[in-house]
């Protein structure tokens, strides 16, 4: 019997698709959630807490930096390496405590200089690690929401909306339960997917994200044991806004992460008003309603030639479903913990990543399948052209208000469950007892001019 072989860890052989066969569409994420970019912001945080003692009134023993001094301790943030992040993995070999290697990575590296060799014994001055963990996991989460989730987020909104423009008064029959209702247009049914992913995109960019720099159970224990004199709750909160941060002054040992339950419920609404277009499109692909544009040397089945199946649409609904499984478990998982603190948040937050690549994976593929789509307009004026019981609606709407109290009841009798067009529609309209201007305007009807205020609502949006 053969056995397998161990592979290096590749794109092929990565065990998460986010880092195999998706790993270039996931790629703007992997410097900022992996746990290299763990690794740098929490340096980053270090460092930036340092530089904070530095200028802190009444902490003498770190006195202010000079020029040439600061630039070398901003470059070991600003220029941290992967040689850097191996350097605190094999530190961690040690420690076997990963924030801990962060801080005697830089002690390191500021043993050369006399000025930051001085203030070395500062840093992670009165932290717990939860103090550098939450501020690095929330600037870590800002970035990925500013930098990529809302640009490629408001990109899927703009080619709805594009859509909604061009196709605003390109009248379609509607489908309620599956059957055929009354006509709208194209555009109005994609201007209510606009409207809905704009309203959940505003809500996630609108989420505070917030940290805290409060000690190992949130008091400023250790802060205040050392300098009992100074303002620990002011300057905490002035450090934490630094950073452009909402400073959540009230915690345990860790921030209690409802922000990101916020941040993720969010997303995780966006994310479902994406799916339900997405099955929307895949729908109308399915009925002809839209056709896909063939992409030269794509194989749609691997039988049968003919095929141009809608697979970005399968895509984004499959990778949303993922998105939203993690989000809604790292919602409701990460507020909870256990008294002042339990490690059960650790493992769930290295997955953040995985959640928002899976969006992103989708949000991508489905930009491409929109793209893909051209309206087959013969398709829709036939099946409109079909569906002349719609006009009932219209017909006894106008009969009730020129006084026929059985209006509902003689049109249900006419058309539901018998085969109506136009012939037959227009003959009972004939015979109806109403004014002739009426008569004239429902004669006139046809499913196509059926269509309300829907393309000024498309045109609107």
């Amino acid at each position: 019997m053969s056995t397998a072989c161990d592979p290096a860890l590749t794109a092929l052989s990565a065990i998460s698709p986010v880092d195999g066969r998706y790993a270039a569409q996931a790629a703007p994420l992997r410097a900022l959630l992996s746990e290299y970019g763990l690794i740098r912001h929490r340096v980053l945080v270090e460092v930036r807490w340092l530089e904070a003692l530095s200028v802190c009134d009444g902490v003498p023993e770190v006195a202010p930096f000079s020029p040439t001094a600061l630039a070398r301790l901003h470059a070991v943030a600003d220029g941290f390496s992967e040689e850097d992040a191996r350097r605190v993995k094999a530190i961690e070999s040690t420690t076997n405590h990963d924030v801990k290697a962060v801080e005697y990575f830089l002690r390191e590296r500021c043993e050369h200089d006399p000025e930051l060799a001085r203030a070395s014994a500062f840093i992670h001055f009165a932290c717990t690690s939860e103090d550098i963990n939450n501020l690095a996991y929330a600037l870590m989460l800002e970035r990925a929401r500013s930098e990529v989730l809302l640009p490629l987020m408001e990109q899927v909104e703009d080619t709805v909306r594009r859509l909604a423009h061009a196709h605003a008064a390109r009248a379609m029959l509607s489908r309620t339960h599956g059957q055929s209702a009354s006509p709208t247009t194209l555009g109005k049914e994609l201007a209510v997917f606009t409207a809905r992913l704009a309203r959940q995109r505003a809500q996630f960019a609108a989420v505070p994200v917030r940290g805290k720099m409060n000690g190992a159970v949130g008091n400023y224990n250790a802060h205040l044991s050392a300098y009992p004199e100074l303002d620990w709750p002011g300057i905490c909160q002035a450090f934490v806004e630094g950073l452009g941060l909402e400073y959540n002054a009230y915690t345990t040992q860790i921030e209690p992460h409802d922000f990101i339950a916020e941040l993720f419920h969010a997303l995780l609404r966006f994310n479902t008003v994406l799916l339900d277009l997405s099955r929307d499109c895949w729908s109308y692909v399915s009925i002809g309603y839209f056709r896909q544009r063939a992409v030269a040397g794509e194989v749609g089945s691997s039988t049968m030639p003919h095929k141009v199946n809608p697979i970005d649409f399968e895509n984004a609904e499959g990778n949303l479903g993922l998105a939203n499984a993690l989000l809604e478990h790292l919602a409701a998982k990460l507020p909870v913990s256990r008294w002042q603190r339990d490690l059960s948040d650790s493992t769930v937050l290295r997955n953040l990543g995985v959640a928002l690549a899976h969006g992103l994976i989708a949000y991508r593929s489905m930009l491409k399948g929109l793209g893909k789509l051209d309206v087959d307009s013969t398709r829709l004026a036939a099946d409109l052209d079909a569906a002349w019981e719609v006009l009932a609606e219209p017909v006894q709407t106008v009969m009730r208000r020129y006084g026929a109290s059985d209006a509902y009841e003689q049109l249900k009798a006419f058309s539901r469950g018998r085969p109506v067009n136009a012939a037959t529609l227009r003959e009972f309209i004939a015979g109806l007892d109403i004014p002739t201007e009426a008569r004239e305007q429902l004669l006139a009807l046809t499913p196509a001019r059926y269509t309300g205020a829907a393309r000024q609502l498309a045109e609107d949006v």
